[in-house]
């Protein structure tokens, strides 16, 4: 099964993603992830790739679509699921063509559906485990009152420095400008689902979990 998780920055799509890797075996494809361990592979991809981050570029479609074949022709679990990719509607058709290429289908497109002014308030209070990555909450997931982290156990927690209220308004007119295009487009292929993406989490992954098993 191969999925794409759409929203806002901060709708929760890491959170779930993780969810869904440990319950259902996927393989998550962060673009973010995939370019970090290629810069290090030493691979012909990850030395293009290393060398437009050291000039500072972005990186191509054509890159980024690379790395993703490499991973679709890898182990494929229990599907993959697409997290910050695509992001524009020449993404996601070059996306489909790839999918075309190796045999595979996209079953569902999945948007995280949120209030932008509740995902303001959530943002603003969000650190991360600087280790594992687990996300906490000032008003929903305090920190552990012991100071570690309930997942790896340790004492690492961070913010980002553009979780405030103007670098995030920026961040969600430009997914409004160039991926909100992709919920008309799934919608007229009849790939799109949408759950709320600012219920509890334990509420929203059975949401998606609903999605998955129709």
């Amino acid at each position: 099964m191969n999925i794409i998780l759409l929203g806002p920055p901060g709708a929760g799509k890491g959170t779930q993603a993780r969810r869904l890797v440990e319950e259902r075996d996927m393989i998550q494809l962060s673009t973010g992830d995939m370019l970090r361990e290629a810069r290090t592979s030493g691979t012909e991809m990850g030395k293009r790739v290393a060398a437009v981050m050291d000039r500072g570029d972005l990186v191509t479609d054509e890159i980024v679509i690379g790395l993703i074949e490499e991973k679709l022709s890898g182990p494929q679990g229990g599907g993959f699921i697409f997290d910050g990719f695509p992001r524009t509607l020449a993404q996601a058709d070059a996306l489909g063509e790839l999918l075309d290429r190796h045999g595979s289908t996209l079953d569902a497109v999945i948007e995280m559906q949120v209030d932008d002014a509740a995902l303001v308030a959530r943002i603003t209070a969000r650190s991360t485990c600087g280790n594992c990555g687990e996300v906490y909450n000032d008003i929903t997931r305090p920190q552990p009152a012991d100071g570690k982290c309930v997942k790896c156990g340790a004492s690492d927690f961070r913010r980002r420095a553009d979780d405030n209220e103007e670098s995030l308004k920026q961040r969600l007119m430009e997914y409004y400008k160039k991926t909100s295009p992709l919920i008309g487009y799934y919608y007229a292929k009849g790939d799109l689902e949408r759950v709320d993406g600012l219920g509890e989490v334990d509420d929203v992954a059975a949401a998606i979990g609903k999605v998955l098993e129709q």
